[in-house]
């Protein structure tokens, strides 16, 4: 069944239902850890107004249901922008009903507005039920592998 839903691009009236969401989305995640106070000042970062990035959210009787964030950036690859697509979640009372799908198309319409011909994104190589997700919404693996480096002091501002 596919619930009545829209998605619109987020606010900040919509800031404490995300945090919650991206607890639930970092529960699962191996390499990330559940931090309101960290996610909060992220969203905050987000929600600021930039033809660069955007927020969306699923809304579904008046309560964000779900979000997804993407950002631009250049790839040299393709000589063109690209999407880089993060924290897509959809609350588990909600999922299979559409929403994630539609997440992904709003992000690839704002993507495609701005000239991007990529659209990438990370997924936890444990997480099979979002792995099978992407796969029907047309993504695939690639040969790259993802390496960061973590604890630069810019990260750690109050």
């Amino acid at each position: 069944m596919r619930l009545e839903a829209t998605v619109r691009e987020a606010g900040m009236a919509d800031l404490e239902s995300m945090v919650e969401l991206l607890g639930e989305l970092f529960s699962l995640e191996a390499d990330f850890a559940p931090d309101a106070r960290t996610q909060r000042r992220g969203l905050s970062l987000m929600l600021r107004p930039s033809p660069d990035r955007t927020v969306l959210v699923a809304e579904a009787g008046g309560e964000a249901v779900g979000m997804a964030t993407a950002q631009l950036v250049v790839s040299t690859a393709e000589g063109a922008p690209s999407a880089l697509v993060e924290d897509v979640v959809v609350r588990p009372g909600h999922r299979g009903q559409g929403l994630g799908r539609a997440l992904l198309a709003g992000l690839e319409a704002w993507a495609a507005m701005r000239g991007a011909t990529r659209m990438q994104l990370l997924c936890d190589r444990g997480n099979a039920p979002a792995l099978d997700f992407y796969a029907a919404c047309g993504w695939s693996p690639t040969q790259l592998v993802c390496i960061r480096r973590a604890g630069l002091t810019g990260g750690n501002r109050p």
